[in-house]
């Protein structure tokens, strides 16, 4: 996931008010201004606190909303080591402790500040963060908030029942309307409060299956340091109005929210979450230029994937034919950052005359253009030129299309998918969807989105923090600034709550909508144990769920500073995967932040490093990184495992984790269900893309090809999980952009009518690309079009990538169960990479313990990288290249031979040979 421009003015905006409430302007300003939020309840007998400096005495400053204080001498203690180990980032704090008894239900009400003084001055004022008193007060015995079963609303034999978890509200109330958005009441009807457990509930007769409501709810808010009546949806939403604007009373399991034969439909199954394969799907990229949808109102749509004879169909059961077995698809839960009225998005099939109506400002609407589609305006410029980019920058705000990371509520389907956003139609559409694929094969896996919201405080787009002001979210432990490393508003799944609304959310996801497992954004920003626990309460609905995501280690929380991550050395072992960016850029070349002139410079395995090398590059200088980088590459084929062994290309036995991958280890995983591997996804150029950037100008059309298809090739071979990006295998391009994540169909186009790649249809956006403009400019020129393909490339491409998946599927050799089998059963015949460069040798035997596959003895693949033929030395002549490629659609790869002197290998070509038993 990368950072969402789009939403960076609403950051701004948001920081700013969060550094506000800190100004002297708001309260307790007549003797001093609270300079920080230093101050921390960690339960209802310890406070700790940055100390200010010469600070002598503290007191507890407690204000409730009618100004009645509450002042409470503190007295210092030594922190415990239960809550030292729970709060590391928090154990250098100076703790306190106090004597009073204090009513504490009224006091998480209040507005709470520590005063400091110095012989006996007041020298400082920090406001007190209290989200961990709340996990104490209302989370750590039996029966109360995290054990609550039905927070929300739902039906009940005596109405309809509202539940609403908000320990520091004075007051909670409920706006019901009916479906015209009537209210049904002339006043909200008020709830009472469980002090147990800090949840507002009420029931009623006035509500019914299918009414919306909102809540009002009166609280004391940080951010604008004063008391707010704030109206908010339910954040245990389960269905919405369009644009989310009410919440919707509904049953799941009523008969009207489903399609017919949902009850009865089959979800496939898989034996061991190594035999499957991930395909990432973006819902509207899926369907947005497909001519032969039954309804043209499909595109983009939920329906899309229930068509039976459109483009996009038919390639995805083309796929599964190959053995393609699992959907992902891109965030598809309420976002915010789309419009569900179509009257008031933008489509690229739409008029320039409503263009213009809708974003003011555009200079293209003094032109004579309000006659033409925004699609023919966008097609009529040079391809050279800026005035592409230009154009979708200053519309992408206004159009239909979004990747997603931007959450609104996290339990309900976004309804710009459905064809009907409104109430129960986007329910019945997605579990429509959904079934389709079950019937068609496919598992279906879902990205989610915990570790940030959209918006928060008083936002308009904000839930969360409305309800329970600065708890759902992570905050600077002294300066209490909002953190949003994440791009976003950090959520804190650290705290009670918040973990229990992403388990309820997944267990619903999981039981409701039959959803096979779940891709988290940003994983490393949450704990570990949340992530476990989440999974315990996911299987027990669904028995072969299986969880996977970004385990980064970066932000506030990096290094286990705040609590053990779920990141990817600290998960190895669990079974929850991690993408493995070690063979990715092995691969690819280079990393993420890569720009510029190193996006040339920076050339990968699969792109031809030292031996294939481009005009920045000489393979004698290079050699060191050539070493790395095929070391790197063998690990990755061999699940990343940091206890595998193996000789590395200086002639040295190490272990996987004592391969270096910038400053820390390249191995890590302990179990082959702990790695995700691949070269491509939605973040970061198209592999199509980057391949260009670093590729000889003189290479033929055919040799990008083969090169794009050698470097899919390698997470098709490797051990753990192989996770492709959807059009990846029709050498998808989205013209050099570097994140595509909200600009639209016209740089995210997928055609599977194999016509067009979408290469070179505009110079990439200059707020993501300006920097790279000039080598995007000189290899145009210079590739002298040898970069543009027909339609002839990208059918070969599409049916070589299904002979791959064939053979991936064809041997459980490919897909071994544990770390045992693949330590002891993969290795590499070719140790030194110098003798033969550019050739990697993978030698799978079936010699375990247990027998694995019945009819092979062994595997070999030969990587060749090379763009001539190769020949690795040995006895080879009992082995037999593998009969996908023999009849398969690669006519180069047929060359490949298998003799008493060695294998040989076409240029550019991955070969897989088998022996029988």
């Amino acid at each position: 996931m990368f950072i969402k421009n789009k939403i960076a003015a609403a950051l701004i905006i948001t920081s700013a008010v969060a550094l506000s409430a800190c100004q002297p302007d708001t309260i307790f300003t007549s003797d001093q201004p609270i300079e920080d939020s230093a101050a921390h309840f960690l339960t209802s007998n310890t406070l700790v606190i940055k100390m200010a400096n010469g600070a002598e005495k503290l007191k507890l400053v407690s204000e409730n909303r009618l100004g009645e204080e509450v002042v409470i001498e503190l007295t210092p203690t030594v922190l415990n080591p239960e809550l030292q180990k729970q709060y590391p980032h928090l154990a250098q704090f100076s703790a306190f402790t106090f004597d009073e008894k204090l009513d504490f239900n009224a006091l998480v009400k209040s507005i709470n500040i520590v005063k400091s003084f110095k012989d006996g001055n007041l020298i400082a004022k920090s406001y007190v963060q209290q989200a961990r008193l709340l996990d104490d007060l209302f989370t750590r015995g039996k029966n109360d908030a995290n054990e609550v079963k039905d927070l929300g609303s739902s039906l009940t034999s005596d109405g309809v029942s509202f539940k609403l978890w908000a320990p520091t509200a004075a007051n909670v109330s409920v706006h019901l309307f009916d479906k015209n958005k009537t209210a049904l009441s002339d006043d909200p009807i008020e709830l009472k409060e469980d002090l147990k457990t800090g949840v507002w509930s009420l029931t009623t007769k006035l509500a019914s299956h299918g009414t919306y409501y909102q809540y009002q709810v009166e609280v004391f808010h940080p951010r604008t340091g004063k008391y707010e009546t704030l109206i908010t949806t339910d954040p245990y939403s389960l269905s919405l109005s369009v644009n989310s604007k009410y919440s919707q009373v509904v049953d799941l399991n009523a008969p009207e929210t489903k399609p017919a034969g949902w009850a009865q439909h089959k979800v496939p199954t898989v034996e061991a979450p190594e035999d499957l394969i991930l395909y990432e799907t973006h819902i509207r990229d899926f369907s947005a230029f497909d001519t032969k949808l039954s309804s043209a109102s499909y595109r983009g749509k939920y329906k899309a994937f229930s068509e039976r004879d459109s483009d996009g169909m038919s390639h995805l059961m083309e796929l599964k034919g190959a053995g393609l077995n699992t959907v992902h698809l891109l965030p598809t839960y309420d976002l915010s950052t789309i419009n569900e009225d179509p009257a008031q998005a933008i489509d690229l099939s739409d008029s320039m005359a409503k263009v213009c109506d809708l974003v003011d400002g555009l200079s293209v609407c003094d032109e004579d253009v309000k006659d033409k589609s925004l699609n023919e305006l966008l097609s009529s410029y040079d391809p050279r030129s800026d005035k592409a980019q230009d154009l979708m920058e200053k519309i992408r705000g206004y159009d239909n299309y979004n990747w997603g990371y931007d959450p609104y509520h996290y339990t309900v389907p976004e309804g710009s998918y459905a064809v009907d956003p409104e109430g129960f139609s986007r329910l019945i559409e997605f579990r429509e969807m959904v079934m389709s694929l079950h019937n068609k094969g496919f598992r279906v896996i879902m990205d989610v989105v915990y570790n940030h919201t959209f918006a928060s405080g008083v936002a308009e787009k904000s839930v969360l923090d409305k309800v329970v002001p600065n708890y759902y979210h992570r905050y600077d432990p002294v300066t209490g600034v909002l953190e949003t490393s994440t791009c976003c508003d950090n959520s804190a799944t650290e705290n009670a709550m918040m973990e229990k609304l992403m388990t309820d959310s997944l267990v619903t996801w999981a039981q409701q909508y039959k959803i096979d497992g779940f891709r988290f954004d940003l994983m490393g920003h949450q704990p570990k144990d949340a992530m476990i626990r989440s999974r315990e309460a996911v299987v027990k609905v669904d028995s072969d769920t299986y969880f996977y995501g970004e385990g980064w280690n970066f932000g506030e929380v990096a290094n286990n500073r705040q609590f053990v991550q779920a990141s990817q050395t600290e998960l190895a072992g669990t079974e929850i995967g991690t993408f493995t960016d070690r063979l990715r850029d092995a691969i690819r070349g280079g990393n993420f932040q890569t720009a510029k002139e190193g996006l040339r410079r920076d050339q990968g395995v699969g792109n031809g490093l030292t031996v294939v090398p481009n005009d920045l590059q000489d393979k004698d200088l290079q050699i060191d990184e050539y070493l790395r980088s095929m070391d790197q590459v063998k690990l990755g084929l061999a699940a990343n495992l940091a206890d595998y062994s193996m000789v590395n290309s200086f002639g040295t036995t190490v272990l996987g984790k004592d391969i270096p991958y910038g400053g820390g280890p390249a191995g890590y995983a302990k179990d082959p269900a702990d790695t995700i591997n691949y070269v491509s996804k939605h973040d970061n150029q198209t592999l199509w893309d980057n391949n260009q950037y670093r590729l000889p100008y003189d290479l033929t059309t055919d040799q990008r090809v083969r090169f794009q298809l050698l470097s899919l090739s390698y997470p098709l071979m490797a051990q753990g999980i192989p996770f492709l990006h959807m059009g990846s295998e029709l050498l998808r391009s989205k013209s050099f952009l570097r994140d595509s994540y909200d600009y639209g169909d016209w740089f995210n186009r997928v055609d599977f009518s194999y016509q067009t790649n979408n290469y070179n249809v505009g110079l990439p956006p200059a707020e993501k690309d300006v920097d790279n403009w000039p080598v995007i400019s000189t290899l145009l020129d210079r590739n002298e079009g040898r970069d543009q393909v027909q339609s002839k490339h990208i059918q070969l491409s599409s049916k070589v990538f299904q002979d791959f998946i064939k053979i991936r599927m064809s041997s459980k050799l490919f897909r071994l169960r544990t770390a045992d089998q693949v330590k002891h059963q993969v290795t590499f015949l070719n140790q030194d990479v110098l003798e033969n460069r550019g050739l990697i040798v993978m030698y799978i035997a079936d010699n375990g313990l247990t027998e694995i596959d019945p009819t092979l003895e062994s595997i070999v693949v030969v990587f060749n990288n090379t763009a001539e033929p190769k020949t690795f030395s040995t006895d080879a002549s009992s082995y037999l290249l593998h009969e996908a490629q023999v009849n398969g659609a690669d006519e180069v790869v047929k060359k490949a031979k298998a003799t008493a002197t060695g294998f040989e290998v076409p240029g550019l070509t991955t070969a897989v040979f088998v022996k029988a038993q």
